[in-house]
């Protein structure tokens, strides 16, 4: 089996910009190239508030981190996560707690790459590329599990992630593969675009020039996002939004599952 710190990632595609570099590109990153920059400044000419959301998600990613650390979970699977920069969670997790373990998953080879740069033989991190579509697999992956261990609380992080899978069945069936694996204690966190705020030309503008990428992405009404968290019961302090930034905390009724959202 290759090392997942060493192996090589997929090849590159260059013929399509990539939604990996396009957030890069958001966040005020330089890990991106010039059809990337072209097709992410075309998004914010349409809906210009998606930049501030990108860096409004990267805080709440902190914040999650953080909330969790604080309530003895140590273990996370961030999928989706996208091109490293300032704040990872290996590193604001591990600043709360250097015992701290996380797994990082991306189909993006440019994204995979630089986190493994960045991480380099760190004995608690590693970089991942994988489809996170494929929760069973994923979930299977022997970096996964040598790394993680299941039998105590791991959270897995899907910020930014789901919007990319459009078709709903499939998105719900990631999040249950997902909520069903993890042990008791555990946590998920989702983070969603939302069609609230933009009017449906703006929406349809966005998703076409999305299609355009190596990841389409979908815009999904708050009701869609919050029927992933189906049995769940929300954590305090519940619902709240603001423009560029909102979270919903939930715990399930068992009392086996916590889950935390933002859209």
């Amino acid at each position: 089996m290759d090392d997942p710190r060493t192996s090589p990632p997929p090849p590159l595609p260059t013929d399509r910009p990539s939604v990996a570099r396009m957030y890069d590109y958001y966040l005020g990153g330089h890990h991106n190239f010039a059809l990337d920059r072209a097709a992410a400044e075309a998004v914010l000419a349409i809906a210009p508030d998606i930049g501030p959301g990108a860096r409004a998600n990267r805080a709440f990613l902190r914040r999650v981190v953080r909330f969790l650390v604080a309530r003895g979970v140590t273990q996370f699977l961030d999928v989706g996560a996208g091109i490293p920069t300032v704040g990872n969670t290996h590193e604001v997790a591990g600043a709360a707690d250097p015992a701290a373990r996380v797994a990082y998953v991306d189909i993006d080879p440019v994204a995979v790459a630089h986190a493994r740069a960045i991480l380099g033989d760190h004995p608690q991190a590693v970089a991942i590329a994988a489809d996170g579509r494929q929760a069973a697999a994923l979930l299977a992956h022997p970096a996964v599990r040598g790394l993680l261990d299941f039998d105590r609380p791991v959270a897995v992080l899907l910020l930014a992630f789901l919007h990319l899978l459009p078709d709903d069945e499939e998105a719900r069936r990631v999040v249950a593969a997902f909520v069903a694996a993890l042990p008791p204690g555990g946590y998920l966190a989702i983070a969603h675009a939302t069609v609230e705020g933009a009017s449906p030309a703006q929406i349809a503008r966005v998703e076409r020039l999305y299609a355009g990428t190596t990841t389409p992405a979908t815009f999904r009404p708050r009701a869609a996002i919050a029927a992933f968290f189906a049995g769940t019961e929300l954590v305090e302090p519940g619902r709240m939004r603001q423009k560029s930034d909102s979270a919903w905390w939930a715990r399930s009724h068992s009392g086996n599952v916590a889950s935390l959202t933002a859209a």
